[in-house]
């Protein structure tokens, strides 16, 4: 039934994913601006509702590929890739954590989301060349 919708369901994954990392970099920035923006009801509650998409077309994607985190090893390292890059921006986004490792913090986030794209778009876990 999912299968029908392919081309849609990753339509809005690529968009979920493109959104995700924008919003993330604006957040990013008032962080490092210390803007009162980032406690604003929509910079808490958007890129939550926009992630939740994001996972669910993700999950989408594997069942209709077929494909499954622990089967293979490109969408496993992507999954893994995805916890570090939540674990980092939990850290990056938190009030009581030192400015210094919440700066670091969200660096690294962001790598870790250029790390789950690379895997995504060469589907091996080390996409390097």
């Amino acid at each position: 039934m999912l299968a029908q919708y392919y081309l849609e369901i990753r339509a809005l994954h690529i968009t979920c994913a493109v959104l995700s990392i924008t919003l993330y970099a604006v957040r990013g920035l008032w962080l490092l601006r210390a803007s009162p923006l980032q406690r604003s009801l929509l910079a808490r509650v958007v890129p939550h509702v926009n992630d939740t998409l994001l996972l669910a077309a993700g999950i989408a994607l594997a069942i209709v590929l077929g494909q499954y985190p622990g089967t293979h090893a490109w969408l496993t390292a992507k999954l893994a890739g995805l916890l570090v890059h939540i674990g980092l921006g939990f850290i990056a986004f938190r009030g009581h954590v030192p400015r210094r490792v919440r700066v670091l913090a969200f660096i690294g986030s962001v790598l870790a989301f250029g790390y789950v794209v690379a895997v995504a778009l060469t589907r091996a876990p080390l996409p390097l060349p």
